[in-house]
């Protein structure tokens, strides 16, 4: 299902990126991968890129090709570093890079974006994960910061909250529906992957063991990685704005909590 499609992920030097690269190049793809580092093997084509900045992010899109039938934004932070950079990488370079592939990617087209459980409580916070959401451009992300009273500690759910709005917001967007380009996202719950000890850091030790115990293990990327191919594929290609809770059911689980069933 993803033989000869050019697909592009980011965050491809370890983890869920690098495993979505794998299974892509297995299937036939033609793999772009994009990291901030460079992976010990490389599958593909290698971008060496930075999304913190718009400079960044611009440097990336002018070494892709035209084309592109998938993008996987799969590269993030854990949110140890503060919530500038957090939102930085996690959002607006997100969506920057999506905008600008959304002008070198094909009709019928797929962008897969790599939230969390974390973002969970989008619901709560529509009005400030919507605020961030529709702002145009790189903005200031201090002023960001400052106008919407986001405190250091809480950069990394807060990312993970506007992109779940967004995802939505954007799969009904004039630049992506006219042609044909399907959003979608899939949200983990804890997985294995080197950052897993900052999360615990940044979730605190109590909360990450919480989730866990709840499903039983952590994920590994070999749980989450078929499901972004899958969206990448023309079998998703009638689901659209969807997001996909890729979490051994965690998202299940807090919802009966809160409900208190």
């Amino acid at each position: 299902m993803l033989a000869e499609k050019t697909i592009v992920i980011t965050g491809v030097a370890s983890g869920i990126g690098q495993r979505c690269a794998q299974i892509a190049s297995e299937m036939g793809a033609k793999v772009f991968g994009i990291d901030v580092v460079k992976p010990e093997t490389t599958i593909g084509t290698f971008i060496q890129g930075d999304l913190s900045s718009q400079a960044g992010v611009s440097s990336i899109l002018e070494a892709l090709p035209n084309n592109i039938d998938a993008l996987c934004n799969v590269a993030g932070v854990s949110g140890t570093a503060g919530a500038n950079i957090t939102l930085a990488i996690n959002f607006f370079g997100l969506k920057e890079l999506s905008e600008g592939v959304a002008l070198k990617m094909n009709a019928g087209g797929s962008i897969v974006n790599v939230a969390s459980m974390a973002g969970y409580g989008w619901r709560e916070n529509t009005e400030r994960a919507s605020g961030i959401a529709n702002i145009a451009g790189f903005p200031d992300i201090d002023t960001v910061i400052k106008e919407f009273s986001i405190p250091e500690e809480l950069g990394y759910p807060i990312s993970k909250e506007v992109l779940l709005v967004w995802n939505k917001v954007a799969s009904q967007q004039k630049q992506f529906k006219d042609k044909g380009i399907r959003i979608n996202a899939v949200s983990p719950g804890p997985v294995e992957t080197p950052i897993l000890a900052q999360f615990r850091q940044v979730l605190g030790e109590e909360k990450a063991s919480s989730d866990i115990n709840k499903v039983g293990r952590a994920g590994t990327p070999e749980d989450i990685a078929p499901v972004i191919m899958f969206l990448c594929s023309d079998a998703a290609k009638w689901v659209n704005g969807n997001n996909i809770s890729t979490d051994g059911g965690l998202e299940a689980a807090t919802t009966v909590e809160k409900l208190h069933l």
